[in-house]
């Protein structure tokens, strides 16, 4: 087994035995083959449900490395990323990424991100009621920042 892999599949064990959240974990690595952070799964022990491995994890490595930009790191993760997850690989600028287990695993013990997979294809609906209201004002942010050389990440 790969390394990087091994410690994220610990992470994840050691996670879900603590009841801290399912089965996963992810690894943070420099191009180097130094380990930057690690995480696991905390969805049940933090009350989150962003808490995932692969956003702890990133979160854990921008902390230790004090930057927002993952552009030089690696990311190594026991489970295909869902959509969040990958949301945050690409906000990280992380251009690779080791996975063990895919969606359908997970799907098999019953997580369900296929309904968001679906709703991304357009071939489902999910039941929120999304609504625009106070555009104006909302958008005089984006001006103001903008006009204050605001930075772009």
């Amino acid at each position: 087994m790969n390394k990087y892999m091994q410690i994220a599949n610990e992470k994840a064990q050691k996670g879900m035995l603590n009841n801290e959240g399912g089965p996963f974990g992810a690894v943070v690595v420099d191009k180097d083959g130094n380990v930057i952070a690690t995480g696991n799964n905390q969805v049940l022990k933090n009350n989150d449900p962003t808490a995932h491995a692969e956003i702890q994890a990133i979160r854990n490595a921008c902390n230790v490395l004090n930057t927002y930009d993952l552009s030089d790191y690696i990311l190594y993760t026991s489970c295909e990323p869902c959509p969040m997850c990958f949301c945050a690989i690409a906000w990280a600028n992380i251009k690779k990424v080791y996975y063990g287990a895919t969606r359908d695993d997970a799907a098999q013990i019953g997580f369900r991100d296929s309904a968001l997979y679906d709703y991304l294809k357009g071939k489902g609906s999910l039941d929120i009621n999304m609504v625009q209201i106070d555009h104006d004002e909302c958008n005089k942010l984006f001006e103001k920042y903008k006009g204050n050389n605001g930075i772009i990440y």
